[in-house]
């Protein structure tokens, strides 16, 4: 059995560049673990939490230790800092964990959709999509193992979350029959001040992927809070490590799929930009039209890591 969390940082909403806090990116992506790591995996995190927040060395109750987060949002403010104290302890945690998700066998896998100026996308269906795709990576990397898999995803609300699973459970229960088989139920839903699984799924999305992902492909949005220049050491110190942890796997017709997968409406950038050292987001941006933009759209310029990226 293997455990897969999904979170997400960023919205679908539209991104105006005169607005300092638009944001660029929308991450959804996370880890899968065996079930035999799951204990050791939750300890070490509750040990580097420990390590990274000295007040909780004290003599609390576990589960007072579960609920306290170590948010993406809050190591994201302080790589935008200038304090190179508060820089070194963010990426000196995130080197930690990223250590322990290695160590314990886990993969790390996401969908990146990078915005057009101006465009309406549709929040509500690129999540579903997402989603749908990481779930068929999820299944694939079951296959492999002959294993079985429950994803788990952070939990939103009844409406949104719905519509979040709705496209997996049709899959399961299609009339040309199951379409993720290693999945004995569709995607469950938890809140991330008592799994501490999704608490290391929001730290991979919201303090590296997607600042990463915004300083790379959006960093011509000058003085937009998300493409901070921070974020640059961000992607520079830890996509490598990441990159590394992809569990990625060829389509019959030889296409590469799964691990971090990014759909650049910008500058038709590739996935390896992320991985690259350092990764350069140079090309211009492509302005919007104003029109709706489905996740079907995007599809035709998801891009998987190139030459320079590790091998999957």
């Amino acid at each position: 059995m293997y455990l897969c969390y999904i979170d997400e940082s960023g919205t679908g909403q539209t991104l105006n560049p005169a607005v300092p806090d638009s944001v660029p990116v929308l991450a959804i992506g996370g880890f899968t673990v065996p079930e035999r790591q799951v204990g050791a995996l939750a300890w070490d995190f509750i040990e580097l939490k420990k390590k990274f927040r000295p007040a909780l060395r004290k003599d609390l109750p576990l589960t007072q230790v579960v609920h306290h987060e170590v948010k993406g949002e809050s190591l994201r403010k302080s790589f935008r800092r200038k304090g190179r104290k508060q820089q070194r302890m963010a990426h000196g945690f995130l080197t930690h964990l990223l250590r322990i998700l290695e160590q314990r066998e886990c993969t790390v896998l996401a969908r990146i959709w990078v915005k057009q100026d101006g465009v309406v996308y549709d929040d509500t269906a690129m999540y579903a999509s997402a989603v749908s795709a990481l779930c068929a990576d999820f299944e694939h990397y079951l296959t492999e193992r002959s294993s079985s898999g429950i994803a788990v995803l952070d939990s939103r609300n009844p409406s949104d979350n719905s519509h979040n699973v709705h496209c997996v459970t049709t899959r399961k229960f299609s009339a040309d029959g199951d379409q993720l088989p290693h999945l004995p139920e569709s995607p469950v839903f938890g809140h991330s001040n008592t799994h501490l699984g999704l608490q290391i799924a929001d730290l991979l999305v919201s303090a590296v992927l997607a600042p990463s992902a915004a300083v790379t492909y959006a960093g011509d949005l000058h003085g937009n809070v998300h493409c901070d220049p921070g974020y640059v050491p961000v992607r520079d110190r830890h996509c490598p490590q990441i990159g590394k942890l992809q569990h990625r796997y060829q389509l019959p017709g030889g296409k590469w799929s799964g691990g971090v997968v990014v759909s650049d409406g910008r500058g038709r950038k590739s996935a390896g930009k992320l991985f690259a050292s350092p990764a350069v987001a140079d090309g211009a941006p492509r302005a919007g039209s104003g029109r709706r933009v489905s996740p079907s759209d995007l599809a035709t310029v998801a891009s998987v890591p190139d030459a320079s990226a590790p091998s999957p």
